[in-house]
């Protein structure tokens, strides 16, 4: 994926995974209510990632949809987090995450079933 968003831009973007397609004023009054912003910033943002090509817009109402995928932006955040934190190395990143805390039975036993699934 060769589009990258900021952390506000990932924020107006959620708005748009989690509801579906709607209008810049719904977007703008979600992220008032979550985050703070006037609906200006808000506004500028959703401008931002159309211009990015990570939303489409249409009338009437100022409708915004989503043009990628959340699955797109998290392999992509995922793959600039490995190389950049981990030097390229997924195990160096799993040993990192597996240890700073305790996982449970359950999260122990989801993680084999992924491990076994590449094998």
């Amino acid at each position: 994926m060769d589009i990258k968003l900021f952390d506000s831009e990932l924020k107006v973007m959620d708005v748009l995974w989690r509801e579906g397609d709607c209008t810049a004023k719904y977007i703008a009054n979600a992220l008032t209510k979550e985050v703070g912003w006037n609906i200006n910033t808000t506004y500028t943002l959703i401008k931002r990632c159309i211009k990015k090509g990570a939303i489409e817009r249409s009338e009437p109402n100022f409708m915004c949809h989503a043009l990628i995928p959340k699955e797109k932006v998290q392999e992509a955040e995922t793959d600039e987090l490995i190389n950049k934190i981990y030097d390229g190395s997924v195990d160096k990143l799993f040993s990192a995450l597996l240890g700073r805390k305790k996982l449970s039975e359950a999260q122990i036993e989801k993680l084999k079933q992924i491990v076994g699934s590449l094998e």
